[in-house]
């Protein structure tokens, strides 16, 4: 007899594991062998692609995924998990999660670069473009709207970032640098041109290039470029906790300012809003 479908049955799906009494699957394979047998790189893009990298790929994600190295508070989520951290050391996986949710469209995440480039190809595929023409209609569109191009510029590496740099030299000599990651070189050089002084890729830009390249989208990028930063945020986190003093605040010396109204009594405030009130509901009264 056929059992009676319940109304929750297929409520939610997913095909990028199971696990059952004495078995789990990822992606159907039993996570024991890919324990045994794959490295974090091949892990992490199988779990998340759902096929296995080729070895240009599972090169380029471990090199990608060694770049995101510390720059200490240069980094917008250092700060936010170091204040999580002494305001609460007892919490650790709350102050790195404080981190975690720092990361955004200016600092850390390729997806931005990533979509400039795929729509840069695309133009440049429907209308027949040279890579040169490309980059310069993408940073005159960028320039018109007052902008800055995702990818490009660093508040301290004025004419190179050293990890950007790296990982892009380990793109090009495994066979990871194609043709939109070449576009990226052509975008960088167009906006150096365009603004009279050099704009180097950052990471996040190198890193967007290669993850292209290696088959991941956009929407994919923003959690491996915070997989690539993790190590940093945890060992912030734990020397905060450990070293750190409780909660941390910014003092006038070293910046904070109020900037706000002086100090004013709150009874005349008061009583000056009541007599504006009530001249207000009269005059009202009177019109009707």
């Amino acid at each position: 007899m056929k059992s009676k479908a319940r109304p929750w049955d297929g409520y939610w799906t997913t095909k990028v594991g199971w696990a059952g009494e004495g078995k789990i699957l990822v992606r159907g394979y039993p996570a024991e062998d890919l324990i045994r047998r794959l490295t974090f790189a091949e892990t992490t893009y199988l779990v998340i692609k759902g096929r296995l990298p080729t070895p240009v790929q599972a090169r380029a994600l471990d090199a990608a995924l060694r770049s995101g190295l510390d720059q200490a508070f240069i980094n917008s989520a250092v700060p936010a998990a170091r204040f999580a951290a002494s305001a609460a050391p007892e919490a650790p996986a709350a102050a790195i999660a404080a981190g975690v949710i720092a990361f955004g469209s200016v600092t850390g995440s390729p997806g931005p670069c990533a979509e400039m480039l795929i729509a840069a190809r695309r133009m440049a595929r429907r209308e027949g473009l040279a890579r040169a023409e490309a980059a310069r209609r993408v940073v005159a569109r960028y320039r018109r709207s007052g902008a800055k191009v995702p990818g490009l510029g660093h508040p301290l590496h004025k004419e190179a970032e050293p990890r950007a740099r790296a990982l892009r030299a380990i793109a090009i000599e495994i066979g990871a640098w194609g043709e939109r990651a070449r576009l990226l070189d052509a975008i960088e050089r167009e906006a150096s041109r365009s603004l009279g002084r050099r704009l180097p890729s950052n990471l996040a830009g190198v890193m967007a290039a290669v993850l292209l390249e290696i088959g991941f989208d956009p929407i994919e990028m923003a959690g491996l470029g915070i997989m690539a930063y993790l190590p940093a945020l945890i060992a912030h986190t734990v020397e905060e906790i450990r070293e750190g003093v409780p909660l941390r605040v910014i003092p006038e010396a070293l910046g904070a300012r109020y900037a706000g109204s002086p100090e004013r009594p709150l009874a005349k405030d008061r009583r000056r809003r009541r007599l504006r009130s009530t001249k207000s509901r009269t005059t009202r009264e009177d019109q009707s």
